[in-house]
């Protein structure tokens, strides 16, 4: 073994003043391969798609294609990544898969609509009834570019309609079934887990959506779970849900102050579960009826 105080011989030159500066040429080049790299990628995402020949005469096909200007610059194609959003989502129907209208209504089919729609996972219900009516909304599969799972799971269980059993062998069941998440790993499929356990309320959901895009209002939360079901890189925060009487126009079911008028502002959704700062809040609401 060498002495710890031989420092090993440093091989890369210190003389650097003779590496060539970045010129137009190496911009451009970059530019180049930028737009390269994108086109294949869009290719690799639809190996299978074709266009008829006769598009190839258009001149609305120039909008699908990366454009260089003379100074360098990049126009972008129009559809995709555009100056508009081309974007379709397939979402799936309680009756076409064995086990969603459980998901949705319990396992009785007792559990209403209306009933998940107030409260902290409204979102599960609000989202699903938006992509219903959505102009993004395909009813064809081979076109879709990602696939909604509608579920009002937590809701579901709160209200006594599936216990966690039952919405984890609901969950693996319907899964099982949908040859298009297979096909792609659950990558293209959004799930709603509107509460704090997060997609933890689905206890297999490390090995069967692990890979899926979860849609949740407490990415930070674990409910002393051992690891965290949120992934920064493909999961998306979404607002706590609000009740509509406070938003909608006309009589609401509450008046609350100005900004500019109040000098402190807290809430919180939920229960209390006896943790202080919720306490507190409950104890203020009651001594200032009129300013909550």
């Amino acid at each position: 073994m060498g002495s710890p105080n031989n420092k090993p011989t440093r091989i890369f030159s210190l003389h650097h003043h003779n590496t060539p500066s970045c010129t137009r040429s190496h911009q451009i080049g970059a530019l180049l391969l930028v737009a390269s790299t994108f086109l294949l990628t869009r290719l690799f995402d639809h190996p299978f798609s074709t266009c008829p020949p006769s598009s190839l005469n258009h001149d609305h096909t120039s909008q699908n294609v990366v454009h260089f200007s003379d100074d360098g610059s990049i126009s972008w194609p129009q559809m995709g990544y555009g100056t508009h959003l081309s974007l379709k989502i397939y979402v799936y129907e309680e009756d076409e898969i064995d086990g969603l209208k459980e998901l949705l209504r319990g396992r009785e089919g007792k559990i209403s609509v209306d009933a998940c729609v107030k409260g902290q996972w409204g979102t599960q219900v609000k989202i699903h009834k938006l992509l219903l009516q959505s102009r993004f909304r395909t009813r064809k599969k081979e076109e879709a570019n990602l696939f909604f799972v509608p579920a009002y799971a937590k809701c579901v269980r709160m209200m006594g309609g599936l216990n966690d059993k039952e919405i984890n062998h609901t969950y693996v069941k319907a899964l099982s079934q949908m040859p298009y998440f297979r096909r792609s790993g659950g990558r293209d499929h959004i799930f709603v887990f509107p509460s704090g356990a997060g997609a933890h309320l689905f206890r297999s959901w490390a090995t069967y959506i692990n890979r899926s895009i979860i849609l949740t209002p407490e990415g930070d939360r674990t409910d002393k779970k051992d690891t965290s079901s949120f992934n920064t890189w493909k999961d998306i925060i979404i607002p706590g849900n609000v009740e509509d009487g406070m938003t909608k126009r006309g009589a609401a079911m509450a008046q609350p102050l100005p900004l500019s008028k109040r000098k402190y502002l807290a809430n919180y959704l939920g229960r209390a579960q006896g943790k202080v700062g919720r306490l507190k809040l409950i104890e203020l609401a009651k001594q200032y009826p009129d300013k909550s």
